[in-house]
């Protein structure tokens, strides 16, 4: 199985933007905790991030038939990215929406997410672990096979 993980915007000042929020991790912690996940699920997983919201796009264009599932954080364009909820309907591997915080006990703009529709699920409020649990997900969802 391969999954792609999708992070967006500022998640690369992971540790520095609001650490009481975010955590004090730093973006190559996050990454690290993932590849060790993976790998102890013997899953092959890719990390990705960006701050622009047409490379998190082409990045969901390009998992379509190369990845197997995607694990997204898209961050803030999670409140309005309607380009990113087709990319997302557009392809025909599950996702799983992944955020660090809870956005349902935040700021009132973020409560809604125009991408989870497009997704599987959205797991919220569990800090890293939230990225761990949606490719725990994905992985429930491989057809077995046998040997």
């Amino acid at each position: 199985m391969k999954i792609l993980v999708i992070n967006g915007a500022n998640m690369n000042l992971l540790g520095k933007r609001e650490p009481d929020i975010y955590g004090r991790e730093d973006y190559a912690a996050l990454c690290a905790r993932i590849y060790a996940h993976a790998q102890s699920r013997g899953v092959a997983v890719q990390c990705f991030q960006s701050n622009h919201e047409g490379a998190i796009i082409d990045a969901i264009q390009e998992a379509d038939g190369t990845f197997d599932g995607i694990v997204i954080n898209p961050g803030a364009y999670a409140h309005y990215s309607y380009a990113i909820r087709d990319a997302l309907k557009a392809i025909s591997i599950p996702a799983v929406e992944v955020h660090l915080s809870d956005i349902q006990k935040r700021e009132e703009f973020r409560h809604l997410s125009v991408t989870a529709p497009a997704c599987i699920a959205q797991i919220r409020g569990h800090g890293f672990e939230s990225y761990t649990m949606g490719i725990d997900m994905l992985c429930k969802l491989a057809p077995l096979t046998e040997d």
